[in-house]
């Protein structure tokens, strides 16, 4: 048994990737068991490692410390990356409230941390830590370990407080959501449910009755109402066509038209008559509502293609097609003739047979060579995230230069990429199954060393006062916050309870609760407003981590 000692035991560069794969292999398996409907998931490895550390498994300090940094590098950057597209888009109308909502819980919930480490005098590197636990933000805790290490401190401190604060602060935001819900949310509040519109787009149908737009073109109605809208088909006089801009409108005109919810309202006042038809069915058998147009989905897998802007192609006028939706990373875009198309979007094509034959062979449609992953996005972008996070960056009041770190440039280099770089004609795209694999094997690897760093001190640390006095500070932190702003967008913004939901759940990051959420609310409101507000919160709790260490320590 001296060779099983060996290889478990004796630090080695086998000995450690074997010891962080067992702790990976034990995490995720025991964070698909289910308690009360909620599941830890990938966080369950940093407790694993946490009981591997407290029962004397090491590995090479060296190692742990490289291991570490990867983890969290490829995590940050390939989280960058995905919410790129998105990001910058939840600034618009809708998502503003929201995202701004998401923000003011941040910085409440900082507020918060800095009052209790003064009044209780827990230092400042350990009440970091706890915010970190408090709001389970891992890539924060990476970020702040950077910082001391960049001071020239430890950064064991932050690791220890946050494994100890990050189980209830898992519980925090679900109990807020709950306690919540039983004491201020009355049965108003709770959304529709809306099982059936689970994109951002809203297909409806108006009758022409408005006289003011008889004989005009759509292409002046458009620019006179400046709502974003497209219209899929046209009926008139029992025959159906693929409406060009030029073609004019007259009385009594159907229109099925792909827009959002909120523009339906305006829109009915531009046509005139909204027919009461649910078009957001998911079993629509969209080719059987006409014999002379089809409706067929089209991947865009031509390079060419890639960062072009959807009219330059001009397919409507050159093929007779319209194109109605877009779906990107499981997400509905209306497909207005702004919108920069991507590698791996499926277009919603609309037209005869032989049109969308045509449309076919510009736009690829060759699926298979999707399922390649673009690696050299992924490279080139840790190179750049990691210079960017290298930049010294002089600060008034501060007399050191201030870091993006490890955490911070991955992640801001991975936005930027997915937002831009189809712009650019850089080929970025990455499918979502690699996306969320690279993600996964990431956030394994960090929690994994850093549960195994915190855990050779973590149960004797949980005994003593100041253990105790972390947990309950770090569930100030998590519970107060979350439920004075949910009862505020609830009474004074009159959000609904769903929608408010989503953002608490991702301004702390934390998907447990977001499942939590999905299973007790009959809606999808809640995954909308958490991905629309998580982008910016993460990013926002990256830098604050930082910011709070080089300015009051």
């Amino acid at each position: 048994m001296e060779w099983f000692k060996e290889l478990i035991v004796s630090h080695s560069a086998i000995q450690a990737v074997i010891v962080i794969s067992l702790i990976s292999t034990l995490g995720l398996a025991l964070g698909k068991i289910r308690i009360l409907g909620i599941s830890l998931g990938v966080t369950f490895v940093f407790f694993v490692g946490i009981m591997a550390g407290h029962f004397g498994l090491s590995i090479d300090p060296r190692m742990l410390n490289y291991a570490e940094s990867f983890g969290l590098v490829l995590f940050v950057y390939t989280l960058g990356l995905q919410v790129g597209p998105g990001f910058f888009s939840a600034f618009h109308s809708g998502g503003i409230r929201q995202v701004m909502a998401g923000v003011a819980l941040v910085l409440l919930g900082t507020l918060t941390a800095v009052a209790l480490g003064r009044l209780t005098g827990i230092s400042l590197p350990d009440m970091v830590g706890v915010l970190c636990g408090a709001t389970t933000n891992t890539p924060a805790l990476g970020a702040a370990q950077q910082t001391l290490k960049q001071l020239g401190l430890p950064g064991s401190g932050p690791a220890l407080s946050c494994a100890v604060t990050y189980p209830l602060g898992v519980i925090g935001v679900i109990l807020a959501i709950a306690a919540v819900r039983k004491l201020f949310v009355r049965p108003a509040d709770l959304p529709d449910p809306d099982a059936c519109h689970r994109s951002n787009t809203f297909i409806t149908e108006f009758r022409v009755t408005n006289p003011g737009i008889f004989g005009r073109n759509i292409r002046d109605v458009a620019a006179l109402s400046q709502h974003r809208f497209v219209i899929s088909r046209l009926w008139r006089d029992g025959q159906v066509s693929i409406p060009t801009s030029d073609k004019t409108l007259q009385e009594g005109d159907r229109l099925l038209v792909v827009t959002t919810r909120e523009e339906v309202g305006a829109l009915t006042v531009i046509f005139g008559h909204q027919r009461q038809r649910d078009w957001n069915k998911n079993d629509i058998d969209w080719n059987a509502i006409d014999r002379q147009l089809i409706s067929q989905r089209i991947v865009v897998t031509r390079p060419e293609i890639n960062g072009k802007k959807l009219s330059s192609l001009r397919l409507r006028n050159l093929y007779g097609i319209n194109i109605s939706r877009v779906l990107r990373s499981g997400v509905q875009l209306l497909a207005t003739p702004d919108l920069t198309l991507q590698l791996g979007d499926s277009l919603t094509v609309v037209g005869e047979q032989e049109a969308i034959n045509n449309v076919e062979k510009i736009l690829g449609n060759a699926v298979k060579s999707l399922k390649e992953p673009n690696l050299i996005s992924i490279f080139l972008g840790l190179v750049l995230g990691l210079a960017l996070g290298a930049i010294p960056i002089m600060l008034p009041g501060i007399g050191s230069p201030v870091k993006l770190g490890l955490a911070g440039g991955p992640i801001i280099v991975g936005i930027l990429i997915g937002t831009f770089g189809p712009r650019l004609h850089m080929v970025t795209y990455t499918t979502l199954s690699a996306n969320l694999m690279l993600r996964a094997l990431g956030l394994s690897i960090y929690l994994a060393c850093l549960g195994l760093d915190a855990g050779r001190h973590f149960f004797e640390t949980v005994m003593r006062p100041e253990g105790v006095m972390w947990l309950w500070t770090g569930f100030v932190v998590t519970f107060v916050p979350v439920a004075l702003m949910a009862i505020f967008l609830l009474r004074v913004m009159r959000m609904d309870y769903g929608s408010i939901s989503g953002i608490l759940c991702g301004s702390m990051a934390n998907p447990m609760a977001l499942n939590y959420a999905n299973d007790t609310i009959p809606s999808d409101r809640p995954a909308v407003a958490y991905a629309t507000v998580y982008p910016v919160c993460m990013f926002l709790r990256v830098i604050i981590a930082q910011v709070l260490l080089l300015f009051l320590l």
